[in-house]
């Protein structure tokens, strides 16, 4: 080798290496059913209380347009992870199949071939809490609830055995918590954490420690999301602080992002308990809620701080979106750039260093509705119904220009709909608009009068009489002799009945006492303490006959962990159930319907 050459060489590697650790570590803080007015920053309501959140606002970039991929909250967090609208690889929403998740390459696995080290703590959703490492997250602290979660380091940042972690913490501290470790354990090389607070989604959990901060009078939901909002807000402070220790906040690009808008369920209904409804978040001034792709579901706090690097303060007005993160990080990474990625690097149009907005259009389709979002333009479309919104007038979406503007709304729709050709399945719509989506579109656009409260409108939450048994793809009716069970046509899918919060040690037995005209399956899935969500494999069923008289059926649960939630699925047409009965190895739950 000549000395020119060696020269050379010596140079090119010194630019790599101060290129490396040029690298700015990334931190991704996705909170969970969180309006878009309940941080102080908004600037909307003066009841919260967020000095650290609303420091990253103030010391970084405050998003006025910044939206998620989805109304909820697994295709959001799919979109995000993946960089890719989730609609393209069918995770459309809660419920569907994540195979075509497990095919996507995550921003963790990214980052980790560049040197990243990778961590999450909170929910995750997106399959069980044992095969997150298998999406390039080597460190794990899955703990979404104040339960046993699963991690393999400990929050003294040691190793660990991977498995149920027993922490003992409110979850909400536990995850901050986790984060401060981490950051000890990586302090010294380019990291990724994806801190993802299950706040304030229901069950509404705060403990007094922050409840008390929130004291007068005002629904107790709504002390309640304050409360575990400050107590997010505490864990941001935890972060920061932890930085600084490590003189490392200015190598430390901060994403903060709200995975939907708050579930509202029209009347805001301050229910006694935790449980299933309004989670006392709010989305003002935006109009509609979670499970809508108005704004008031996808538009959601959105801020990046990197100190030194960003204009301190700056409200960057243009639309962006949560799948811009990947492609940022990509960039940052110093990786090439990706044709697959859906997103845009942020950082010069932040910086002023490009001009004008960086996406052309933003484009959403959920379930039976899709939009579209070019410039200060809106097309709303659910079912066969049509809306067009100019934004920079109407953010709150009160005015539908479709009959002024049919051009622009054609223009609108024909790019919609050459965008829904490429996902998976093609089109405008997956299925027909729901009874719930329809009284949503009725009364936030329509002008129509909020139907009544009710608990038998195939919503989710429980009816008088059912000692917490849910409906879920039908309604449900409490009589004398039992529970009627009607399907709803507009799902399309089989109804089932589900029951969560339990604490019975498998192997178990359910027994359902069950009358049907018709026949059809009968079975039970369900739901174990280490596992986030229902999983393939975890399901038994068997055919019944059409009988006028009651049915005594019986289906195995073939585990020997703790059992927190079943679904026993019905046939699909109208029938009776009579009794449900968890028998477990240490503990018998019966649950009569009626007055038998």
């Amino acid at each position: 080798m000549n000395r020119l050459t060696w020269i050379t060489l010596c140079f090119v590697l010194s630019v790599t290496f101060v290129r490396a650790e040029e690298r700015p570590n990334v931190i991704v803080i996705f909170t969970d059913d969180h309006g878009f007015a309940d941080v102080s920053s908004q600037g909307v309501f003066d009841d919260l209380k967020t000095p650290n959140i609303d420091r990253l606002a103030a010391g970084g970039v405050r998003m006025s347009s910044g939206y998620v991929t989805a109304p909820q909250c697994v295709p959001s967090r799919a979109g995000l992870l993946s960089g890719r609208y989730q609609n393209r690889f069918g995770v459309e929403s809660n419920g569907l199949s994540l195979a075509g998740f497990r095919r996507q390459t995550t921003l963790a696995e990214r980052l980790r071939k560049a040197g990243y080290a990778t961590g999450m703590t909170g929910k995750w959703h997106l399959g069980q809490a044992s095969q997150i490492v298998e999406h390039g997250f080597d460190d794990v602290y899955y703990k979404n609830a104040n339960r046993p979660g699963w991690a393999n380091f400990g929050l003294d940042g040691s190793d660990r055995t991977p498995g149920p972690e027993q922490s003992q913490l409110y979850h909400l501290d536990a995850n901050s918590e986790a984060a401060a470790a981490f950051i000890r354990r990586h302090h010294d090389e380019p990291f990724f954490f994806y801190c993802a607070y299950r706040a304030p989604h229901v069950p509404l959990d705060a403990p007094p420690k922050y409840l008390n901060r929130f004291p007068g009078e005002m629904p107790e939901r709504r002390r309640q999301a304050l409360a575990m909002i400050s107590a997010m807000d505490d864990g941001v402070g935890r972060i920061i602080s932890t930085l600084r220790e490590y003189e490392i906040e200015e190598r430390t690009i901060i994403f903060f992002i709200a995975d939907n808008g708050a579930p509202l369920k029209i009347h805001k209904l301050d229910a006694p308990g935790g449980g299933p409804g309004w989670d006392g978040s709010l989305n003002d001034p935006l109009n509609g809620e979670k499970g809508m792709l108005t704004e008031g579901g996808i538009r959601v706090p959105f801020f990046v701080y990197w100190k030194d690097h960003l204009p301190a303060g700056r409200v960057y007005d243009e639309p962006v979106i949560s799948l811009d993160v990947a492609a940022t990080a990509n960039a940052l990474a110093g990786l090439p750039s990706d044709p697959n990625l859906d997103g845009v690097d942020l950082i010069p149009y932040l910086t002023g260093a490009e001009s004008g907005s960086p996406h052309e259009a933003l484009y959403w389709r959920w379930v039976s509705q899709s939009a579209i979002r070019e410039g200060k333009w809106k097309y709303l479309r659910a079912g066969s119904r049509e809306y067009l919104f100019d934004l920079s007038e109407d953010i709150s979406e009160t005015k539908n220009l479709l009959g002024k503007n049919q051009s622009t709304a054609a223009d609108l729709r024909s790019k919609l709909e050459a965008w829904t050709r490429e996902l998976e399945p093609p089109g405008l719509a997956t299925k027909d608009l729901s009874r719930a989506a329809t009284n949503y579109f009725d009364f936030y656009l329509d002008g129509k009068p909020a139907p009544p409260p009710s608990r038998s409108d195939g919503s989710n939450r429980p009816v008088d009489g059912t000692h917490g048994w849910i409906i879920r793809n039908g309604a449900i009716k409490l009589e004398k002799d039992g529970l009627r069970v009607v399907p709803s046509q507009a799902a399309r899918r089989t109804p089932f009945l589900a029951r969560a919060q339990l604490k019975t040690n498998g192997p178990a037995n359910v027994l359902v006492d069950l009358k049907t005209s018709s026949g059809g399956r009968v079975g039970v899935s369900w739901r174990l303490a280490n596992q986030d969500d229902f999983v393939s494999g975890q399901t038994k069923s068997i055919l019944v006959d059409a009988d006028t008289d009651w049915q005594n059926i019986s289906l195995p649960i073939e585990s020997d962990a703790r059992i927190i939630h079943i679904r026993v699925t019905l046939p699909s047409e109208t029938c009776k159930v009579r009794k449900i009965e968890l028998k477990g190895v240490e503990d018998t739950s019966v649950w009569k319907f009626g007055n038998h």
